[in-house]
């Protein structure tokens, strides 16, 4: 079994279900006891800042920012460098404790032996 879960989420309100499974199996995960970290890129970089989370709708779904506090409480969040610049988000624009880092970062965590990459 994986150590660590690692889940880079590239979808938002563009493709509900698929953004919402990332959501889940991160909270899932994370309340599981699992290490997560959550990667938000793509359209999802938008869910980094306060009160997003709170407009996105999926029937039969949990809540988006009852999932991310999930996943805060339990793992860590981090925003992608490049897809915050093009959206011109800054660390002092996102939820406390979304961390930016690039691709570097992303690969030093999926690469050690016991971690679980994911990709939604």
């Amino acid at each position: 079994m994986a150590n660590k879960l690692v889940i880079k989420v590239t979808a938002g309100a563009d493709a509900p279900e698929r953004c919402s499974q990332a959501f889940t199996v991160a909270a899932v995960a994370a309340a599981s006891g699992v290490e997560v970290s959550l990667w938000l890129t793509g359209e999802s970089s938008w869910f980094a800042l306060p009160g997003r989370a709170a407009e996105f709708e999926l029937p039969h779904a949990a809540p988006l920012p009852e999932l991310i506090g999930s996943i805060q409480a339990n793992g860590k969040i981090t925003l992608c460098t490049q897809c915050a610049a093009r959206r011109d988000i800054t660390e002092k624009d996102t939820l406390e404790g979304v961390r930016i880092a690039g691709a570097q970062v992303f690969v030093s965590e999926i690469m050690p032996e016991g971690v679980q990459a994911l990709v939604y």
